[in-house]
């Protein structure tokens, strides 16, 4: 079981990312899924919700009052499906897409302070290895 050291420090990084991450995103008010759920959408057209789910991998249950949460301040907004009456889509509105501009932006500076302390040669041999796990697990 030579592996376990490897899981327990992938898993430690992802938490101690989250933590990091959420700090930032909690100061604009926002949970990280709320987070997750603006910056999929910005400057993008409107999308099922199945297709936001699998790109935020945000459970059904979970994303279903994430979406209602943001509705409700207006962020988004949900229009039936031109394509499959029975679905929805969903975009952000003019105030989400301002908001999406504002701290999106604000995000990704407050996570290059860490990246910043990799060297480029750090960075892609993390990218490869993380991409070989990747590819193992999809086999």
């Amino acid at each position: 079981m030579q592996f376990l050291p490897v899981l327990r420090s992938l898993v430690s990084t992802y938490q101690s990312f989250e933590r990091y991450s959420a700090l930032d995103v909690k100061a604009m008010g926002l949970t990280t899924t709320q987070f997750d759920v603006i910056a999929t959408l910005g400057n993008q057209p409107p999308m099922t919700c199945k297709e936001l789910g699998e790109k935020t991998l945000v459970t059904k249950g979970t994303l279903t009052g994430v979406l209602e949460r943001l509705e409700g301040k207006g962020i988004l907004e949900k229009m039936l499906n031109p394509e499959d009456g029975r679905s929805q889509m969903i975009g952000l509105t003019k105030n989400g897409q301002a908001l999406f501009e504002k701290i999106f932006p604000r995000h990704m500076q407050h996570l290059d302070v860490a990246f910043k302390k990799l060297t480029t040669k750090q960075m892609q041999d993390v990218q490869r290895s993380l991409d070989q796990l990747k590819e193992i697990f999809n086999e």
